[in-house]
C-alpha cells in the first residue's frame, strides 16, 4: 500500500535539512527520500546517504528514460530529482516519505500527489539572515551565494502556493511547528 509524502522545501540555507533530519528522528514510519543531483560530492557528503550523485549526462539519459518523478535544471548542469524508484523503495518498506527539496521540485511533488502530500515552506526571517547561514557553512563561493540569494527572492514568492509555512527563526519553535504539523497530517 503507498504511503503519504511529506514535502519541505525551502531557498537554500533556511534550515529545510535541519528540520527533516529531526523529524526523521522523531517519527520511525517516516524515512526520507535521497534525491539524485549531477553536481560533485562535497565534503562530508556520502553517496546514496545525501544524494545518488550522477553524471550529467546518465542524469539526461534517466530523464529520457522516464525515472524521476520529478526534476529540475537548477542551474546550467546542475540537475536534482527525485527518482521513481526511490519513492517506490520506502513505500515497499511501509513507510512515508519525507523530502528536503528545492522550491519548484516542492511544488512539482505536490501537483502529482494531491492530497497524500504535505507541502512545508520554511523560511528564514530575512533574506540577510539566509545569507549569514550560506556563509556559516563554509562550503559556498562569494559568487555561489550571490546566485543562491538571488534564487531565494524569487522562491519566497511562491510560499503562499504551500499547505503550511513555517519561519525559521527559532530551532525549538520551528521543531514543535513542524512536529505537529506532521503529525496532523500523519493521522488525517
Amino acid at each position: 500500500m503507498d504511503g503519504k509524502l511529506i514535502i519541505f522545501s525551502a531557498p537554500s540555507g533556511a534550515g529545510k535539512t535541519t528540520i527533516v533530519q529531526h523529524l526523521v528522528s522523531k517519527f520511525p514510519a517516516v524515512e526520507f527520500s535521497v534525491s539524485a543531483c549531477s553536481r560533485e560530492l562535497r565534503k562530508g557528503e556520502i553517496e546514496g546517504v545525501d544524494y545518488y550523485f550522477i553524471g550529467v549526462a546518465e542524469f539526461k539519459k534517466r530523464i529520457a528514460n522516464d525515472e524521476f518523478v520529478e526534476w529540475e535544471e537548477v542551474y546550467e548542469n546542475h540537475f536534482y530529482g527525485t527518482l521513481k524508484s526511490e519513492i517506490k523503495r520506502i513505500w515497499d518498506r511501509g513507510h512515508h516519505v519525507i523530502f528536503d527539496v528545492d522550491v519548484v521540485g516542492g511544488l512539482s511533488l505536490k501537483k502529482k500527489f494531491g492530497d497524500k502530500a504535505l507541502a512545508v515552506f520554511v523560511k528564514a526571517p530575512s533574506i540577510k539572515h539566509l545569507e549569514d547561514r550560506l556563509k556559516k557553512r563554509g562550503t559556498e563561493t562569494t559568487e555561489s551565494i550571490a546566485r543562491r540569494i538571488g534564487k531565494a527572492e524569487t522562491e519566497m514568492e511562491y510560499a503562499v502556493q504551500f499547505d503550511a509555512v513555517l519561519i525559521n527563526d527559532s530551532i525549538e519553535t520551528v521543531f514543535n511547528e513542524a512536529h505537529q504539523s506532521v503529525e496532523s497530517f500523519l493521522k488525517s
